[in-house]
């Protein structure tokens, strides 16, 4: 399922799959369907959270995927926890760290710009999902990363 603008659309692979989708660019995309031509831009993208802010024909519609284990979890109820202690951020994907806004001991609270990470030519932000202290931090600028590597602990 796709949610855009909190409008609720079930899509499935083999739809996705049948799309005449082509990359013209490292954010650019061109999308025909039912006859019609349509221009796609990423603007951002959240691959942790699965959102994605993307401008179609320049329009901008904000996305939040869903796979049937997300709606699963959601149908159980367990979202309802507030909070969360989070102790280790790990790589969500591979790629290359671009920059790392924060120090070791330094307090951040949720939302922080942690660091960024460059994967499939698109600069990825990471930030902290919860309040903490950062205990130690594990990559420098310009480390190449494994998808669940280790890259900062927290207390």
């Amino acid at each position: 399922m796709i949610r855009i603008n909190e409008k609720e659309i079930l899509v499935n692979k083999k739809e996705v799959a049948e799309l005449d989708i082509v990359k013209i660019g490292s954010s650019n995309f061109h999308l025909l369907h039912t006859d019609k031509a349509y221009k796609i831009r990423l603007l951002e993208s959240d691959y942790l959270n699965k959102t994605l802010k993307i401008a179609v024909n320049g329009t901008t519609y904000d996305l939040k995927i869903e796979d049937g284990y997300d709606q699963q979890v959601k149908k159980m109820g367990l979202l309802a926890v507030t909070s969360q202690k989070v102790n280790s951020i790990r790589a969500p994907m591979p790629g290359l760290i671009i920059d790392v806004m924060v120090k070791e001991g330094q307090e951040i609270s949720e939302g922080t710009p942690l660091l960024v990470l460059s994967a499939m030519k698109m600069e990825n932000i990471i930030v902290a999902q919860g309040d903490g202290t950062i205990k130690s931090i594990a990559i420098k600028k310009e480390d190449t990363v494994e998808k669940g590597q280790l890259i900062i602990e927290m207390e």
